[in-house]
């Protein structure tokens, strides 16, 4: 035979090699071989209810682990603070050159936003 200089000519030069040697078992072996595929599906038949579930063993093992997969990865809900209504504008009256003063002032400005709070009748 000639070498293959490809991986299609490997795998036609394999199958024909493959298919030779099956060609050329003696019927003893044949006989074996027959045996032995008839002995494999009857232990499968004779296996009855366990064989059945011993089936789907792998199959559940596969549910069971993404549903651990799917508890693990959801984990606990992480709450995320939404920001507050006009945190852009607070910002901005922070980076102002008033800010300072306003900082001094903290205080009664404290003091209004919590006597407005307080009472929404005593405007006048």
């Amino acid at each position: 035979m000639k070498k293959p200089t490809n991986e299609k000519d490997l795998a036609v030069q394999a199958k024909a090699l493959f298919d030779d040697s099956v060609e050329r078992l003696d019927a003893a072996t044949l006989s074996r071989l027959n045996q032995g595929r008839q002995k494999a599906l009857e232990e499968v038949r004779s296996a009855g209810p366990a064989g059945h579930w011993a089936r789907w063993v792998p199959a559940g093992g596969l549910a069971a682990a993404a549903v651990v997969a799917v508890v693990v990865w959801q984990g606990v809900p992480v709450e995320h603070s939404a920001p507050a209504v006009g945190s852009a504008a607070d910002f901005e009256i922070m980076l102002s050159e008033d800010s300072l003063d306003m900082l001094e002032d903290l205080e009664f400005y404290s003091w209004i936003d919590t006597a407005s709070l307080g009472s929404d009748s005593d405007v006048g």
